[in-house]
């Protein structure tokens, strides 16, 4: 396992230290994804000196930036030659009464001391600057890097209660690194849901997220389940669990639904597809039912699967448009092409769907066929419905209001009375124009408003 190769502009930052007798060294992720063959883009240093030291230090110093994020935790941010450095100085903390941040903060006098207050010990390595030659790892980080596995810094339960998050930080790191999480980690984290709990529900979603587009997120979700992490904040997906399901399906509506996320990863989907995949199937345990031989059915379930997720989303505060987005992929997913589809329903279902949606929802049935009996799909399966879009796009068919021949203006220069009523008249123009493509001229439009105006 070979160290980084140092960037210059990190050599002459940590030179800066080293000539004001500061000890420097590089901390956390980018060490850790040095070691494992990646190439690191956050650059996190620990240092002795305290950070109202390091701030003017690096004042004196031509084209740097200094940027002081947060002295009262010893920490300042250096931008130097297009590059960013967060400094903070050695510290121990005690005491985590809102089971996310400490209660104080404390200097410490050495490496070793600073190093033992992280979570993992992957991340509890420090590579010492300007040379970059001596690593030091007090907790056999490096190991448990080449053995691919996630452990606590001393007592799981202990870092549990300490931070909330980190039970969800262990899990994002197995969905991003493939690594195997330490039993004992596991078994501490039902005692901290408690701790959990407290964590603001932003910190929560930000995490799943980073589960959620990762490579291989389905390991990360079951450890989720296993250990009462997803009931805590995604109770609708945990209730999925045991949800039986009828025909060629191999798994309960969880796996099922784990598996269609583990496609989406696969071939990296973007991020409302993943979304979709994972929650598309929620409303099935509640429209779960037997019919008279003893087949489950899911009736509806799209639609109750839309209402679950958009209210989970809300919940988590995700942003309304990424909101809209993973709805409609849900509440559209069971749509059934067949070639006797006529015109008249392709365009109606691009027009529900929406052309910025189409190809997602395309994506999504991948996910759920794939699914079924984890048995790769034909993308061709989706080209007969594709070119019967394209061609309807080919012949500039109405597909809104705005493509009518006629508009409100119009309608009220022929006599039509301005207000609600004019805009009903409207849509019910465009179905007729969707049915009928031919009728969307002036005279006729006119025609039919006058009719409909009259009843």
């Amino acid at each position: 396992m070979k160290m980084m190769k140092i960037p210059f502009a990190l050599r002459e930052v940590a030179g800066v230290f080293a000539r004001n007798g500061s000890e420097v060294y590089l901390v956390g992720g980018a060490v850790r994804d040095s070691l494992r063959g990646k190439t690191p883009h956050d650059f996190d240093l620990a240092v002795s000196a305290d950070a109202e030291v390091v701030r003017d230090m690096f004042r004196a110093v031509r084209g740097a930036q200094v940027i002081p994020t947060g002295l009262k935790h010893g920490t300042v941010t250096l931008r130097y030659k297009g590059f960013s450095f967060e400094a903070t100085t050695f510290r121990t903390e005690s005491a985590y009464s809102d089971g996310r941040h400490p209660d104080t903060v404390t200097k410490a006098a050495t490496i070793e001391e600073d190093l033992a207050r992280r979570d993992f010990t992957m991340n509890a390595l420090a590579l010492e600057l300007p040379a970059g030659k001596r690593l030091v790892d007090p907790f056999g980080g490096r190991d448990d890097i080449k053995r691919g596995l996630i452990r606590a810094v001393g007592d799981a339960a202990t870092r549990f209660a300490e931070d909330g998050l980190r039970p969800l930080r262990a899990f994002r790191f197995a969905a991003q690194t493939g690594f195997i999480v330490d039993t004992a980690i596991l078994d501490a984290v039902p005692s901290a849901l408690g701790a959990t709990a407290k964590v603001s529900v932003e910190r929560i979603r930000d995490e799943f997220d980073k589960t959620v587009m990762a490579p291989s997120p389905l390991r990360a979700l079951i450890y989720m389940e296993e250990t009462g992490l997803l009931r805590l904040f995604l109770p609708e997906l945990a209730a999925c669990r045991g949800v039986e399901q009828k025909g060629r399906h191999l798994f309960d509506v969880f796996g099922h639904s784990l598996h269609a996320l583990e496609y989406a990863a696969i071939h990296g989907y973007p991020h409302p597809v993943r979304l979709a995949a994972l929650f598309h199937d929620i409303g099935k345990p509640e429209t779960a039912a037997k019919d008279s031989i003893g087949i489950w059915t899911f009736y509806q379930h799209e639609r109750h699967s839309a209402q679950m997720t958009e209210a989970l989303m809300r919940r988590l505060r995700y942003p309304n448009t990424l909101t809209a987005q993973v709805v409609r992929l849900v509440k559209e997913h069971m749509f059934h092409y067949e070639d006797t589809w006529k015109d008249a329903a392709v365009r109606r279902f691009y027009i529900r769907v929406g052309p910025s949606a189409l190809n997602d929802l395309f994506m999504l049935r991948l996910c759920d066929t794939y699914a079924t009996a984890l048995a790769y799909p034909d993308p061709a399966s989706l080209l007969p419905l594709r070119r019967r879009i394209e061609i309807m796009l080919e012949k500039s068919t109405a597909l809104g209001l705005k493509d009518l021949a006629v508009n409100g203006s119009d309608l009220i220069a022929a006599g039509l009375r301005p207000g609600k009523r004019l805009g009903i008249i409207l849509n019910e123009l465009l179905q007729a124009v969707i049915d009928d493509p031919a009728l969307n001229t002036r005279e006729t439009l006119l025609a039919i408003a006058r009719n409909l105006d009259a009843r």
